[in-house]
């Protein structure tokens, strides 16, 4: 008996090794892979063979006019104090050094990349390349050169087209669909970094639809490709060699490459493009509210939004067509044309698309409840979104007739009319917060002093006794929802509810 047992555990050890092996998922472990992984491509020699003919590097010039000897060249893009310092940083290297002479009598605006888009002589390239340029030269691979004042640029955006005249057919590149590519697709950008033409260089989409506020419209695709000052406007491109987008900016610290480069998605290049060619102009519609973000699922159940999104609506401006619509202070939108809105950025992008003078449906929430308006969208005036609002800041004088309530830590007080002039609260009633106690409910929900509490769990409030009666009558467990309006401009929404106790 002792002889033949550990045989038999050995055997019996086999069959249950063997038997759990054949069944991983006992164990917690995946299935092995059986799609076979796809071969490593070992060149992008058929891509850049397609690709390069139709990159071009483009320089900028002013009119001629004398410059003296040692007076330093003037860049437009490189000293605009508006852009972020990382971002200016990325063109400062051009027009100095052996780049060119100080006494050239035709100073250097600006210099760059960009791709034939039309082989009847049209390019697309950054506005910020061509930017303050009376003219530019034009200069494709094959050397050939061409001079062009018929330049058309969309500020809001960063893009451009320059239109060359030439009998000849340009080689030139296809848009491609940008929503199509996904994280971790490979692309190639080609340009003319620091003025060495034809340069190439591979790498990944990193990421998508980023906004950094360089632009009113953004959308850019985030790729570890090396790109650096030069390749600014030149082409990024899927391994089809169709232009998914347009170099446009890197992220850096030392103004040279560090991994990330952001590019102009073709899906949003493209109807610029085509309106630039075909009325020099871009029209946009708007709809002429400010708005925000919907933040937490608390706040977002107790406003009705469904879990998807939607936006916040904090001021309507007078005499456009949100207005027009009906959309007050406090709407959430949560679709536009049929289509969902997420965020802010979804809303813009949304809008600006949109055909000018037809209506469409506008879905929102209001007071929790679902409707549906219809909003004409109209033109964009030229200078919307160019200015800010001036901040009017709160009073911090404390009143002598404030309330007090404890149980949400605030003082607030009747809004009197030299308050509401002094505070922008045009036509208003409610409860003025004038102090917010550290660490309390109201400090915890974003209550902020300043703030005018105009409702209270969706009924409204006209005084600060009868904020103070709603509020002692309410169930912090459950959360009190406040509509209010701030100094700065906008209604917004704050919900007050008591933390959670701590686990035993």
């Amino acid at each position: 008996m002792k002889r033949w047992l550990p045989a038999f555990v050995l055997l019996l050890t086999g069959l249950l090794v063997g038997g759990f092996a054949g069944h991983s998922l006992l164990r917690g472990q995946p299935p092995p892979i059986t799609t076979p992984l796809p071969k490593e491509l070992t060149s992008y020699r058929d891509v850049v063979k397609k690709v390069l003919p139709a990159v071009v590097s483009i320089e900028g010039k002013s009119a001629a006019t004398p410059v003296k000897a040692k007076q330093p060249r003037k860049r437009t893009p490189a000293d605009d104090q508006q852009l972020p310092e990382e971002f200016r940083r990325f063109f400062d290297e051009f027009g100095q050094g052996p780049f060119g002479s100080d006494a050239d009598p035709a100073p250097l605006m600006g210099f760059g990349s960009g791709f034939v888009v039309d082989p009847k002589g049209v390019i697309l390239t950054n506005h910020h390349v061509v930017d303050g340029a009376g003219e530019v030269v034009v200069t494709l691979q094959d050397g050939r050169k061409f001079t062009s004042k018929e330049i058309k640029t969309d500020p809001k955006t960063d893009l451009a087209i320059v239109r060359v005249e030439t009998k000849e057919t340009l080689p030139y590149l296809p848009l491609g669909d940008s929503d199509a590519m996904d994280i971790g697709d490979r692309v190639l950008a080609v340009g003319a970094p620091f003025r060495l033409s034809g340069t190439v260089t591979s790498g990944i989409v990193s990421s998508k639809g980023r906004n950094l506020g360089m632009n009113v419209y953004e959308d850019f695709l985030q790729t570890d490709a090396a790109v650096n000052p030069g390749n600014s406007g030149g082409p990024l491109v899927n391994l089809q060699g169709q232009v998914i987008g347009i170099t446009s900016a890197i992220k850096s610290y030392s103004g040279g490459w560090q991994g990330i480069g952001l590019a102009v998605s073709s899906n949003l290049a493209k109807n610029v493009m085509e309106q630039l060619e075909k009325d020099g102009v871009v029209h946009r519609g708007y709809l002429g509210v400010q708005v925000k973000n919907v933040f937490g699922r608390d706040l977002a159940a107790r406003l009705g939004v469904p879990k998807d999104g939607g936006v916040l609506v904090t001021q309507v401006f007078d005499k456009t067509p949100g207005a027009k619509a009906g959309l007050k202070d406090g709407d959430v939108i949560t679709a536009l044309a049929g289509k969902p809105i997420h965020d802010m950025h979804g809303l813009q992008m949304s809008v600006a698309s949109l055909p000018l003078g037809k209506p469409v449906e506008l879905s929102i929430v209001r007071d929790g409840k679902p409707q549906a308006l219809q909003a004409t969208i109209e033109e964009q005036p030229k200078d919307y979104g160019g200015k800010d609002e001036p901040t009017k800041n709160a009073s911090r004088n404390r009143n002598q007739s404030a309330v007090s309530v404890d149980k949400v830590g605030v003082e607030v007080t009747d809004l009197t009319q030299a308050q509401a002039e002094r505070l922008g609260f045009r036509d208003a009633t409610g409860a003025l917060v004038v102090k917010v106690e550290d660490d309390s409910v109201a400090a915890t929900g974003g209550l902020e002093q300043g703030m005018l509490v105009t409702k209270v769990d969706r009924k409204p409030v006209k005084s600060a006794a009868a904020f103070k009666e709603a509020v002692e009558k309410a169930s912090l467990e459950k959360g009190v929802l406040l509509q209010v309006k701030s100094p700065k401009g906008g209604t917004s929404f704050v919900l007050l509810k008591a933390a959670a106790p701590a686990p035993k």
